[in-house]
């Protein structure tokens, strides 16, 4: 039997005030505002309140060939120069192995503060601590790690939130019934799991719903092209497609077009990008969940500027950001991660 909308909206509350996390990722990019100095007793004594604006931010994100890490890491740098800093980003290509080189670097350039879009939410604990031990704040946007206390923030979108939108989108479009396919991210990524069970907070209430296959492309482009394209072949009775990221619905959607389905198959995805945005246009997809990239790491180096200036960010560590839906009544109003 089908349930309204309305009680889904009020699941995914539910799911929203239990995990707050955030994106996808992948290879390495290396940009350097201009290279800054200071030594690593100055930025400890900075880093304590009190100092002055000035230094290194070391930006640390996915990577940079993913239009949503290459955003956040611009914006970070923008407003760090903006505030009178030095910006240096790099790309950790999640790889925890390269994300603790990186922060050994940031550690060893007398960094003020870190920006970090993390590798991994258990394996990036043991790095930002050695951070903080050398008396530099950790600012962490867009994914989570699994403890608090170690970093002065975690700025993250409000998956659970915006999945949901997602989720309640997908299943008008579907009527409230058929079988459909589920595309998740990589199964360490905090946000992964987070959207997946806002999308069934909403989507299991429909009886007449069926999940033919839910598969793990890690947020790749590729990966989904390949799996989709097999499941299709194998399945021929197939109406939607709900991925995890938008890179893994672009690869579903050029999967749906190789077998000739366009128009016949319905999917959505998460994170706002301009690809997707473009797909919407094109009426290949559904809808996405726009999250508020830039302004999340503006956000961030915001509150690292608060810091090092006066000891406190003037916020809680943990912080969620909604995220918007993005769907043809309003995707000719899309920027960069923004709606206008």
């Amino acid at each position: 039997m089908r349930r309204t909308l309305r009680s889904g909206a009020v699941l995914v509350a539910a799911v929203s005030a239990l995990a707050l996390a955030g994106c996808s990722g992948s290879s390495g990019t290396t940009e350097t505002s201009d290279s800054a100095s200071s030594t690593a007793s100055d930025t400890a004594s900075e880093s304590a309140g009190g100092g002055e604006a000035g230094g290194l931010i070391a930006v640390i994100t996915p990577s940079h060939s993913n239009v949503f890490f290459k955003a956040e890491a611009d914006g970070a740098v923008a407003k760090a120069e903006e505030l009178g800093y030095t910006a240096q980003s790099d790309s950790h290509d999640d790889d925890p192995n390269k994300q603790s080189e990186l922060i050994d670097t940031a550690i060893s350039n007398g960094a003020v503060a870190i920006i970090l879009d993390n590798a991994g939410a258990d394996v990036t604990i043991g790095a930002v601590q050695k951070a903080e031990d050398a008396g530099i704040p950790v600012f962490l946007i867009d994914r989570e790690i699994n403890e608090t206390g170690i970093v002065q923030a975690q700025i993250v979108s409000n998956n659970a939130q915006g999945a949901g939108l997602v989720g309640e989108a997908f299943v008008e479009a579907m009527g409230g019934t058929g079988r459909y396919i589920e595309l998740v991210g990589r199964e360490t990524d905090t946000n992964a799991h987070v959207r997946s069970d806002a999308y069934h907070a909403v989507i299991d209430q429909y009886s007449d719903m069926e999940m033919a296959a839910q598969e793990t492309a890690n947020w790749d482009q590729q990966e989904a092209f390949s799996k989709v394209e097999t499941l299709l072949q194998a399945d021929s009775d197939i109406q939607g497609i709900i991925a995890g990221n938008d890179t893994m619905a672009l690869g579903a959607v050029a999967a749906v077009d190789a077998a000739g389905l366009t128009g016949k198959i319905i999917v959505a995805g998460f994170d706002g990008s301009p690809d997707a945005a473009q797909a919407i246009k094109d009426g290949t997809m559904l809808a996405t969940g726009l999250q508020p990239a830039v302004q999340i790491a503006q956000m961030a180096v915001e509150q690292a500027d608060q810091f090092i200036r006066t000891g406190s960010t003037g916020a809680d560590e943990k912080q969620s950001i909604d995220c918007i839906l993005i769907d043809k009544s309003n995707v000719d109003r899309y920027t960069l991660f923004a709606i206008e």
